[in-house]
C-alpha cells in the first residue's frame, strides 16, 4: 500500500512536467501543460531550432525535469525554469511551438509540432487537429484525417453478460455502430474490431491482444472499447468510463477479472496488466499515453451522464487487458447494467443505445479537436 501511494505522489508531482506525445500522420506534437496560476493569462515564447534541438524561452517557469521521448522526430526533452528543450531526431532541423491561451477548464499550453515526413506540409503553428470534411474537391490530396479504433466488446463464443433484456455482445455492437456512423459523418476514419457477432480469436487471451493490437501504430489518434456491466445486486447501476492503471485502493477487481476472460484466465491476464500498470511510471511514453487516456475518459463519462441521466459512477482506472497495449489514448466504458430492472430494459431499445451512442461521439470528436 505505501508504495502504491509512493507511486500515485511521483504521478502527481511529475505530471505537469512531463509532456504529452501524440503521433500523426506527418507530425509528432508535444505538449507541455502550464502551470494553473499563468492559467489567467496567456504566457508568452520565443522559439529557436539551431542543431537538431528546438528551444522555446517561456515567460513562465516550469518545474525541472528531463526524459526520453520515443515518438517519430523526437528523442527527448528537458525542462529548466523557463527554457525548453526537445531534442529532435537526426537530421531535423524543422519545428513550430506556439503557446495555446487556458480553454474549456484545461492550463495554457506550450505546444511543439515536428514534421516527421512528406505529409508535414506547412501548417499553422500548433493548429488543432480537426476533422477533415469528407467530400473534397476532385483531384485534391486526400487530407490527413483522425483514426479511431471501436472495439465491441465480447462476439462470436464470447457472448458477455446474459440478462432477460439483453446480451452484452449484441448490445455493444449495436452502440459501436452508431458511433462509428455519426463519427464517419464527421469526416472521422473508423476501424470496427468487429462488424458482425463474432470473435477474433478462440483463445480469449489472443483475442483481446488482436483487439488491441489495432491501435499500436502511429496513426491511430483513439482506442474506445464498449461494454455493459453487470452485478448480482439487482439495485447496481449506472455508467462508468476506465483507462488503464492500477486500482484506486480498495476497489473490486472483480469487474477487470470479467471483463479479461473471467475465471483463472481472467485472473491471470488481471494479474499481467496490473504489473504492466506498475511499470507505467518509468516509461515516459507510457505517462503521456495515461494522459490523453485521462483525458479522453473524463469527456467520455461527462457526455454519457448528460445525455442519459444514468447514475454517475465516475473515471477509474484498472488493468483492463484490452487497453494496456494501445500506443494512443486508450478507454474502457461501461455504459450501464445489464443485470438492471431500470437499465436492463433501457439498453435494449434502439433510441437509448441511440443516445449512448451519440454522446460517447461527441466525446471522440472533443477529444480530436483538443489537440
Amino acid at each position: 500500500m505505501k508504495r502504491l501511494l509512493l507511486l500515485l505522489l511521483l504521478a502527481a508531482s511529475t505530471a505537469l512536467a512531463a509532456p504529452r506525445v501524440g503521433t500523426h500522420p506527418g507530425y509528432t506534437r508535444v505538449v507541455f501543460d502550464l502551470p494553473r496560476p499563468a492559467s489567467a493569462r496567456t504566457p508568452t515564447s520565443s522559439t529557436q531550432v539551431t542543431g537538431g534541438r528546438v528551444t522555446v524561452r517561456l515567460s513562465v517557469p516550469l518545474a525541472a525535469a528531463r526524459g526520453r521521448l520515443s515518438a517519430p522526430g523526437v528523442t527527448g526533452y528537458t525542462v529548466a525554469g523557463q527554457t525548453v528543450t526537445v531534442t529532435l531526431t537526426p537530421g531535423g532541423r524543422k519545428a513550430t511551438a506556439t503557446v495555446l491561451p487556458p480553454r474549456s477548464g484545461q492550463p495554457a499550453r506550450l505546444v511543439i509540432d515536428v514534421p516527421t515526413g512528406a505529409g508535414a506540409a506547412a501548417r499553422s503553428p500548433a493548429a488543432p487537429v480537426r476533422p477533415a470534411a469528407v467530400t473534397r474537391p476532385a483531384g485534391t490530396a486526400r487530407p490527413a484525417r483522425p483514426v479511431v479504433v471501436l472495439d465491441a466488446g465480447h462476439g462470436g463464443i464470447d457472448q458477455g453478460m446474459r440478462s432477460r433484456w439483453v446480451t452484452e455482445a449484441e448490445v455493444t455492437l449495436d452502440v459501436a455502430r452508431r458511433v462509428r456512423d455519426e463519427l464517419r459523418r464527421h469526416g472521422v476514419e473508423v476501424v470496427m474490431s468487429r462488424e458482425s457477432n463474432r470473435h477474433l480469436s478462440a483463445n480469449k487471451s489472443t483475442d483481446l491482444d488482436l483487439r488491441s493490437r489495432l491501435a499500436t501504430n502511429a496513426k491511430t489518434t483513439a482506442f474506445v472499447s464498449i461494454h455493459v456491466n453487470a452485478s448480482t445486486n439487482p439495485a447496481a447501476h449506472g455508467i462508468e468510463t476506465y483507462y488503464f492503471g492500477q486500482p484506486l485502493a480498495g476497489q473490486n477487481r472483480s469487474l477487470a477479472v470479467r471483463e479479461n476472460g473471467g475465471g483463472s484466465l481472467g485472473q491471470e491476464l488481471t494479474r499481467r496488466a496490473a504489473n504492466n500498470a506498475q511499470n507505467l511510471l518509468g516509461d515516459l511514453l507510457a505517462q503521456a499515453k495515461v494522459s490523453f487516456s485521462r483525458s479522453l475518459a473524463q469527456k467520455v463519462q461527462s457526455r454519457l451522464i448528460s445525455a442519459t441521466g444514468a447514475l454517475n459512477r465516475g473515471v477509474q482506472t484498472d488493468a483492463f487487458y484490452v487497453i494496456r497495449n494501445p500506443t494512443t489514448a486508450a478507454v474502457l466504458i461501461e455504459i450501464g447494467f445489464g443485470s438492471s430492472p431500470v437499465e436492463g430494459p433501457r439498453l435494449a431499445q434502439p433510441a437509448y443505445r441511440d443516445r449512448v451512442a451519440t454522446a460517447i461521439a461527441r466525446a471522440i470528436l472533443d477529444f480530436v479537436h483538443a489537440e
